[in-house]
C-alpha cells in the first residue's frame, strides 16, 4: 500500500525516476552469473567469479566478447542469445524484486512521478520484468539492444530523459554498477548508487544507500534538489 504522500510537495519531487534493472530493480545478477556458468560449463572453458563481476553492468556484447576471450567458441552475438533466452527463462518463473522497489513504485505511482527502465539487457526481458510491475508502472523502456552506445556511455540515460520528456538533471537515476553510475552521472541525472552484487564507492556528486528499502519519496526529493545523500554507512 502507497505511504501518505501529503505532505510531499509535488513540485520538488524529481522530474522523473530512471531505474537501471539488473541489480537495481530486480536481482537478476544471479540469474546472469547462473547463465554465464552454464554455457562456459558447455563449453570446457574458464570463468571465475571475478570474471562474473567484471560482466556487472557491461552491456551485453562486451560480456559476449569476454566470455569469448575466455574460451567459449562462439561468436559474441551467439553468446548473447544464449545467454538471454536462458535468463528469461528464469525470470518466466519468478520475477525477484529487490527489497523496497514495490514499496517505491508505488508511492512513485501515487506521486504521479513518471518512471522508466534503463537497462544493457535487451527489451525482451526488460518486457518480462515491467510486465511483472502493475500497469502504467514505467513510461518507456531504453534497452540495451535499442541504443548505439551502452552504459558506461551517457546515451542510454540521455534517451530514457528524451523519451520522457524531460531534462537529466531534473531526473534520479538509480544504479548498482560501476558502469552504470558513470553512465547516470556523466548525462547529469542526479544519481543514486545502491549496492548489489558489487561495491559502490563514493564519487563526486554520488548519492548512496545500502538498500531502497532506505529511499523514500523525501529522500529522491533531497536527491533531485541536488544535495548529496549518503546512506550506505561506510
Amino acid at each position: 500500500m502507497p505511504r501518505d504522500l501529503s505532505d510531499v510537495p509535488a513540485a520538488v519531487l524529481p522530474a522523473a525516476v530512471l531505474f537501471d534493472m539488473d541489480g537495481t530493480l530486480v536481482d537478476t545478477e544471479p540469474y546472469w552469473m547462473r547463465a554465464e556458468r552454464e554455457i562456459v560449463a558447455r563449453h570446457g572453458a574458464t570463468w571465475t567469479h571475478d570474471d562474473a563481476l567484471a560482466a556487472v553492468g557491461q552491456a551485453l556484447p562486451r560480456t559476449g566478447a569476454m566470455l569469448r576471450d575466455a574460451g567459449v567458441p562462439l561468436e559474441p552475438a551467439e553468446i548473447v542469445a544464449w545467454l538471454v533466452d536462458r535468463v528469461n527463462e528464469q525470470l518466466r518463473e519468478r520475477v525477484p524484486w529487490r527489497p523496497g522497489v514495490p514499496e517505491l513504485l508505488a508511492d512513485l505511482r501515487a506521486a504521479g512521478v513518471p518512471c522508466a527502465i534503463v537497462t544493457m539487457s535487451y527489451r525482451s526481458q526488460a518486457e518480462v520484468v515491467a510486465d511483472g510491475a502493475p500497469d502504467d508502472t514505467f513510461a518507456y523502456l531504453v534497452t540495451g539492444d535499442e541504443v548505439e552506445h551502452g552504459k558506461p556511455d551517457p546515451e542510454p540515460y540521455l534517451t530514457g530523459a528524451r523519451l520522457l520528456g524531460v531534462r537529466p538533471q531534473d531526473c534520479v537515476a538509480i544504479e548498482d554498477s560501476g558502469p552504470g553510475i558513470t553512465s547516470a552521472l556523466a548525462s547529469g541525472a542526479r544519481t543514486l548508487g545502491v549496492p548489489a552484487e558489487v561495491p559502490v564507492p563514493a564519487r563526486p556528486g554520488l548519492s548512496r544507500a545500502a538498500s531502497l528499502k532506505q529511499v523514500d519519496l523525501d529522500v529522491l526529493r533531497t536527491i533531485a534538489a541536488g544535495e548529496v545523500v549518503d546512506l550506505l554507512g561506510d
